[in-house]
């Protein structure tokens, strides 16, 4: 998948279709310790979106919370991690075979692969957002005294309309990850080819593609995520729409674009390195596969 659509390599059997499905969750699963490792670290920066609070603050919450808690809400992330990979390199390449019995006239050969990653985006949303759901109110030191269990949590959410519970900001997350995966798959083939072309070997071709095509689909995106921290965090109170929660998002950053970011270069160095992982394995799994 690290290379540019041609026709031959996207009629494959049942059985190729199947290795990209385990290849993404190994990938996926390999590329969750770097999740590990830094999740005080994403999670300092959740405190920064939902509190617009400088990092020294974020820290000392945590800090105040004890360490018991700092990886309070770290299940959901690895669980989501592993599973996606699964489900977005599979349903991806799943949908490039199908794309690919229709005519060159109507969808270019080379469109293929980022019309098939935003297909795989939306269904990626359908399944994921119960799980962004569950850990965006885990890791609310908020909802800490009167929700302080994963199962109090999920017990409170089944309780909710899906729309106020499990599936609350829904459709900001199906357009961040629909457009995200759109530009990724449609954009990490060329890119490994043309860094490829500078001499590298192909993982090393794959992981720079993977870390640049990462940041390429984050930095637009970002604020999407901070929507959705702010949209999740909270269970019951008032609720707002997706337009009533940016303008008030919005008013808190004190209209400033600059203060929407905050937190957002350590979020986007995290997507990069473990994207520029992820598509390593991934892509050196496929060679193997032939």
């Amino acid at each position: 998948m690290g290379r540019g659509p041609e026709h031959e390599d996207v009629l494959r059997n049942p059985m190729d279709r199947f290795h990209s499905y385990l290849h993404g969750g190994t990938s996926s699963l390999l590329s969750t310790i770097p999740t590990v490792i830094v999740f005080p670290v994403y999670k300092t920066v959740f405190r920064q979106q939902l509190h617009n609070t400088l990092v020294r603050y974020a820290v000392g919450q945590l800090f105040n919370e004890g360490p018991m808690k700092l990886y309070r809400g770290v299940a959901p992330p690895l669980l989501m991690r592993t599973l996606n990979g699964t489900l977005l390199f599979g349903l991806q390449d799943t949908l490039l075979h199908q794309f690919s019995s229709l005519s060159s006239t109507i969808i270019p050969l080379s469109a293929l692969p980022a019309l098939a990653g935003l297909g795989a985006g939306v269904v990626e949303a359908l399944v994921f957002t119960p799980f962004e759901r569950v850990q965006n109110v885990l890791q609310n030191g908020q909802n800490d005294r009167h929700l302080p269990t994963l199962r109090s949590v999920l017990v409170r959410l089944s309780s909710e309309r899906l729309a106020l519970g499990y599936y609350r900001a829904f459709l900001p997350i199906a357009a961040r990850n629909a457009l995200g995966s759109c530009l990724y798959f449609g954009l990490k083939g060329p890119l490994c080819d043309v860094v490829e072309g500078q001499g590298f070997s192909p993982t090393a071709s794959s992981f720079v593609s993977g870390t640049l095509t990462s940041m390429v689909v984050s930095l637009p995106l970002y604020p999407l995520s901070v929507l959705v921290a702010n949209m999740q965090a909270r269970v019951g109170g008032d609720v707002s729409g997706i337009s009533g929660c940016w303008r008030m998002l919005w008013e808190s950053r004190q209209r400033r674009v600059a203060l929407v970011y905050r937190g957002g270069s350590l979020v986007i160095l995290r997507s990069c390195i473990t994207w520029g992982i992820t598509t390593a394995i991934y892509d050196q799994q496929e060679r193997r596969a032939g």
